[in-house]
């Protein structure tokens, strides 16, 4: 069985597991430790040392992790939800002295998308896939015929002269106690937006609020066939690890 780790960085939790490959499935229990406050890298780059040692893993074993920020040449542009001191570190370099392995680090949502383009929802499928996370924000990462394009910030696109996550994020549906009817419209302006600028061949809709989407796919009005995330948590661990596998630098 061909075997990689992967890692989930996030605002609240660091959760690890390792992933077998030809699945996408862990096989093993997986790890969860809140997020130090400080979240300084130093504090979670201890807190990812103890995850990975917690498992016994031969020492050749691929590891990725993600991270809730975009990851320029393994560089932090800029940070939202960890410590600020994040900026203009070297991912990788930090996590591979500090764990005594080789580590790749990729954005969160273009794991998550990797791992539905992998295992998930769009497997297989040719051409333009968009996926998105629904969550505080709205998460994206677009895959062409298998290969990810990295650091794709489409939460972040101007509409009507507002970000568009900050009105189509499932944040603003509850923050504004809006009805799935009224989320779906603003989610047709989201996602007509994107389709006018990329004319993809699927969108994949997932974060936490996609087990609910019998409520509100069927009310977004687009052409793009539209489908729901397959792999919910466990995508961005299971796209860490095989980006891994697969020599992402």
């Amino acid at each position: 069985m061909a075997i990689a780790f992967g890692i989930d960085i996030g605002g609240s939790g660091v959760k690890g597991a390792p992933v077998d490959l030809e699945t996408g499935t862990f096989t093993g229990e997986r790890l969860r430790i809140p997020t130090p406050e400080p979240s300084t890298p130093e504090a979670v780059a201890k807190v990812c040392a103890t995850i990975i040692a917690s498992f016994d893993l031969p020492p050749e074993i691929p590891v990725g992790l993600t991270f809730p920020a975009p990851i320029k040449h393994g560089v932090v542009p800029f940070i939202a939800n960890l410590h600020k001191s994040w900026k203009g570190v070297n991912v990788p370099e930090l996590m591979t002295a500090a764990i005594g392995r080789n580590v790749i680090a990729i954005n969160d949502a273009d794991a998550a998308g990797y791992a539905e383009a992998t295992y998930g929802a769009a497997r297989e499928k040719a051409g333009t896939v968009i996926v998105t996370t629904l969550g505080t924000g709205i998460g994206s990462a677009i895959i062409v015929d298998g290969k990810l394009v990295p650091n794709v910030e489409l939460g972040h696109l101007e509409i009507d002269g507002h970000d568009a996550e900050s009105r189509a994020s499932d944040a603003a549906r509850e923050r504004e106690d809006l009805s799935w009817k009224q989320w779906a419209k603003r989610l047709t302006v989201y996602y007509s937006t994107v389709e006018m600028l990329f004319s993809p061949d699927l969108f994949v809709v997932g974060g936490g609020v996609s087990k609910y989407h019998q409520e509100f796919l069927p009310l977004i009005r687009v052409k793009t066939p539209m489908v729901p995330a397959a792999l919910r948590n466990a995508a961005g661990i299971v796209g860490a690890a095989r980006l891994a596998a697969d020599g992402y630098k």
